[in-house]
C-alpha cells in the first residue's frame, strides 16, 4: 500500500509541475504567474477542487508519445470566490504552450457542462498558442465542442474569459462568446490570423501588440472589456466584476446590506450647464445618483460617447447604460450602439434592473456612419431595450432628440418609468435645426434673418425645449428635482423587484445582427 499511495503522491507532484521549473520560470521572467498559481490566487483559500489532474494526451504522431504532461496543459475544477461557487479552466503555458488538444479540449467541457447544471459562473483563464497541431483535426474538434457549450451556457450562467497570453486562431471565438473579455496589458493579445500571416497576405508590418494587444482590443475593437496591468490585477477584476452578477438566469444578484437615510443628493443640482450646448462629464451624474464607490464600468475606453457598467443602489446591483456629453455631444453612432446594446442584453439575461441615463442630440451623421450601418447598428439597441423584461428606468438630464430619444428607453419600448430633470428638452431636433425648418420662408424674407432667427429659435425652446409637453402625456411619469433623483430611484426599482413579463411564444426574435 505504501508503494501505491508513493506512486500516486510523485504522479501528483508531476502533474503541480506542469511543464517543469525551468519552463515556470520562462513564465515568470514574463511577469506572468502559472496558472496554478493564477487558480491559488483568484479562488478562496483551500476551496479549490481539481478534475483531470492525471488526465494525458493520446496523440502517438511526431514523437509525441514521449512527452507526456499530467493535466495535459489545462488546470480544471471548482471552488468558491467570496463565497460563491464557481468552475474554473486555467490554460498551462508551460505545457505544449498551452495548445489545445482533444483530452485538454475534453477537460474543459467537463467543466462546462457541471457549471451549466450546477447553475454557476464559468471563469476561463486562457493562455494557450493555439491548437495542438500534432493532433490535426482532434484537436480542432475540440474547439468545436468548446464553442458549442459556449453557446448551450449563454444566457445561463456568467461566463468569464480572462486573457493572460497568447489567444490565437481558432481559439478567440470561445472568449468572443463568453460575456466579458478581459485582457493584460503587454503581455497577452488576441487575434484570428497573426503578423506573420497579415504581412504575407496585405503586405502589412504590424506586431503582437499592435495588432490584437490589449490596447488595441480595449479601444479600437472593442472585444476587450476590461483591461489590467498585471495577473493579480486581472484576477481581482474577475473578482470585482463576479461581485455584480447572480449565479445563474434562476437567480438575482445578492444584495448587500443598505441602511436607508433622506437620500437627497444636492451635488446633482449643479452639474448640468445653463448652456445647452456646453458638455459635462455624466460620471458625476452616476456618482451622485449610486451607493459610494460602487461603479465598475465596462468597456471603459471604447465608444466613449456612452457608458455602460454595474453600479449598486442601495446595495442591490443594478446595470447602467449612459450618454457622455464629453465625448461628441453623446451622440449615438455605430459602435456606441453595438456596446450598449451587448450590455443591455447581458442585463436582461441575468436579472439586473437596468438605469440609463439620457442626454443625446440623435444619430453621428455622416457618411462613414451610414456606410458602416448605422440603421442596423442603432436598431440593435433600440431591439435590446424593447426585448428585455427587467425592470428599465429612465432619467432624461438634458437632450432627447429625434430617433435617439426613441431608442434611449423611452416609455414607448417598454420603460416602467420614466423620470425628467428640469433641463431635460424633448423634441425632435434643437430649437436652431428646427426653426431653420420650420420657419424658413419668414426668415428669408425678414429684414434682419440673423434676428428672426434668433427670435423663432427663442419661440420654439419655450415650446418644446423642456419636460413638459411629453409630461403631458404621459411620456414622462415625473419631472423631478435632480438633488431627489437617488431617492426616487431607490423607491422605483424597490417597487420594481417583482417585476414579470410574460414573452411571446417563439424559438427566439431576430435581433439585428
Amino acid at each position: 500500500m505504501d508503494i501505491k499511495i508513493k506512486t500516486l503522491e510523485e504522479k501528483i507532484a508531476l502533474a503541480k509541475l506542469g511543464g517543469g521549473e525551468q519552463r515556470i520560470a520562462k513564465q515568470h521572467e514574463k511577469k506572468k504567474l502559472t496558472a496554478r498559481e493564477r487558480v491559488e490566487y483568484i479562488m478562496d483559500e483551500g476551496s479549490f477542487e481539481e478534475i483531470g489532474i492525471l488526465v494525458t494526451h493520446r496523440t502517438t504522431d511526431f514523437g509525441m508519445e514521449k512527452e507526456i504532461y499530467y493535466g495535459d496543459g489545462v488546470i480544471t475544477g471548482y471552488g468558491t470566490i467570496e463565497g460563491r461557487l464557481v468552475y474554473i479552466f486555467a490554460q498551462d503555458f508551460t505545457v505544449f504552450g498551452g495548445a489545445l488538444s482533444e483530452t485538454h479540449a475534453e477537460k474543459i467541457c467537463k467543466i462546462m457542462d457541471m457549471a451549466v447544471k450546477m447553475g454557476a459562473p464559468l471563469i476561463g483563464l486562457n493562455d494557450s498558442g493555439g491548437a495542438r497541431i500534432q493532433e490535426g483535426v482532434r484537436s480542432l474538434g475540440g474547439y468545436a465542442d468548446i464553442f458549442h457549450r459556449n453557446v448551450q451556457a449563454s444566457g445561463v450562467i456568467p461566463q468569464i474569459s480572462a486573457i493572460m497570453g497568447p489567444c490565437a486562431g481558432g481559439a478567440v471565438y470561445s472568449p468572443a462568446m463568453t460575456d466579458f473579455t478581459l485582457m493584460v496589458e503587454d503581455t497577452s493579445y488576441m487575434f484570428v490570423t497573426g503578423p506573420n500571416v497579415v504581412k504575407t497576405v496585405t503586405n502589412e508590418e504590424v506586431t503582437s501588440e499592435e495588432l490584437g494587444g490589449a490596447s488595441t482590443h480595449s479601444s479600437k475593437s472593442g472585444v476587450a472589456h476590461v483591461t489590467s496591468g498585471n495577473d493579480v490585477e486581472c484576477l481581482e477584476d474577475v473578482k470585482k466584476l463576479l461581485s455584480y452578477l447572480p449565479q445563474s438566469n434562476l437567480e438575482n444578484t445578492q444584495k448587500l446590506p443598505y441602511t436607508l437615510t433622506d437620500e437627497v443628493r444636492d451635488v446633482l443640482s449643479d452639474i448640468v450647464p445653463d448652456n445647452p450646448n456646453k458638455p459635462y462629464d455624466m460620471h458625476h451624474v452616476i456618482e451622485g445618483i449610486i451607493d459610494e464607490d460602487s461603479f465598475y464600468e465596462i468597456h471603459k475606453d471604447y465608444a466613449e460617447n456612452i457608458i455602460v457598467g454595474f453600479a449598486r443602489l442601495g446595495g442591490r446591483s443594478v446595470g447602467i447604460v449612459a450618454n457622455q456629453p464629453m465625448f461628441l455631444a453623446g451622440v449615438l453612432d455605430v459602435n456606441s450602439s453595438k456596446k450598449a446594446a451587448r450590455f443591455t442584453r447581458f442585463c436582461d439575461c441575468f436579472n439586473i434592473p437596468l438605469l440609463v441615463l439620457v442626454d443625446v442630440p440623435g444619430f453621428l451623421p455622416g457618411t462613414d456612419q451610414e456606410w458602416n450601418g448605422i440603421i442596423i447598428h442603432g436598431a440593435k439597441l433600440l431591439y435590446a431595450l424593447s426585448e428585455a423584461t427587467v425592470p428599465k428606468v429612465t432619467v432624461i438630464t438634458r437632450k432627447a432628440y429625434g430617433g435617439a430619444y426613441d431608442v434611449m428607453n423611452s416609455k414607448h419600448i417598454g420603460a416602467d418609468l420614466n423620470f425628467a430633470w428640469p433641463s431635460a428638452e424633448i423634441a425632435v431636433m434643437g430649437a436652431k435645426g428646427a426653426s431653420e425648418i420650420i420657419f424658413r420662408k419668414e426668415i428669408k424674407a425678414a429684414d434682419n434673418p440673423e434676428a428672426k432667427l434668433a427670435e423663432k429659435e427663442a419661440e420654439y425652446a419655450d415650446k418644446f425645449a423642456n419636460p413638459y409637453r411629453a409630461a403631458q402625456r404621459g411620456f414622462i411619469d415625473e419631472v423631478i428635482l435632480p438633488q431627489n433623483t437617488r431617492r426616487k430611484l431607490l423607491k422605483a426599482f424597490s417597487m420594481l423587484e417583482d417585476k414579470h413579463i410574460d414573452r411571446p411564444n417563439r424559438k427566439h426574435g431576430n435581433i439585428p445582427l
